[in-house]
């Protein structure tokens, strides 16, 4: 007797849906998102996409979390093996930063997409991505080799990359700089990173941003001894 074929889940149609969706837009563009395209690449019909996600928007809103929140992923994935492997915090970075590029410029529709505030700050993708990030800084906290705060560092690394992609998106192919991501990256670097070496305020700071690293991992303090040392190192470095 032949068994009857599996019926999907809703889940699992809506993520074939998205999925279908995310690959039309990459591969030709936002216009190519229509409800038609998509029920017909997913294999479904036009009111499941308006049932399961509502209206384009709504379709454009799950793309955008399913491809960022699948990007994210993997990243997390290799910060966790770089601190495993005591990987060079500053390679780990960099690596990222390469990436993030990458992605970026292979994918300029998704890029706009996932650059839109209202998406951003609604996505629990995006607070996933900034945490990626905030985690590689935080290594090169614990090394000592942060001259500013790692907020401030998190800040500056994040919108000098979208920067930078932005700019190579909307400049010809023919007068693109092929080095601008590397330029661009290292004049971060210049401002976030201590130097050798380096003004005693300079050390001062890093020291004090370094030593803000660890107090979470400081079990012999409780938790709000752990929150007022947090404090003071924070006043310590406004003053420097």
């Amino acid at each position: 007797m032949t068994e009857a074929p599996a019926i999907d889940t809703r889940a699992e149609t809506r993520t074939r849906i998205v999925e279908a969706a995310a690959t039309l837009l990459r591969e030709h563009g936002p216009a190519a998102v229509t409800t038609r395209r998509v029920a017909e690449t997913a294999g479904v019909q036009a009111p499941t996409i308006y049932r399961l996600l509502g209206d384009k928007d709504g379709l454009l809103e799950a793309v955008a979390e399913h491809v960022m929140a699948t990007f994210v992923s993997a990243k997390a994935a290799i910060v966790e093996a770089a601190s495993a492997q005591n990987v060079d915090p500053l390679d780990d970075l960099h690596a990222g930063w390469q990436s993030q590029i990458e992605f970026g410029l292979a994918n300029p529709a998704l890029f706009r997409l996932l650059s839109d505030p209202s998406r951003i700050n609604a996505s629990p993708a995006a607070a996933s991505g900034r945490h990626v990030l905030e985690s590689r800084v935080h290594r090169i906290a614990e090394a000592g080799r942060l001259r500013v705060s790692e907020q401030r560092a998190v800040g500056l690394i994040q919108a000098a990359g979208s920067g930078a992609i932005q700019t190579m998106l909307t400049t010809p192919p023919e007068q693109q700089d092929a080095a601008l991501a590397d330029a661009v990256y290292e004049a971060v670097l210049a401002q976030i990173l201590t130097d050798a070496p380096a003004p005693a305020d300079s050390r001062r700071l890093a020291a004090t941003v370094a030593f803000r690293a660890i107090v979470p991992s400081l079990d012999v303090l409780s938790e709000a001894e752990q929150n007022l040392m947090l404090d003071w190192l924070d006043r310590v470095q406004r003053a420097l």
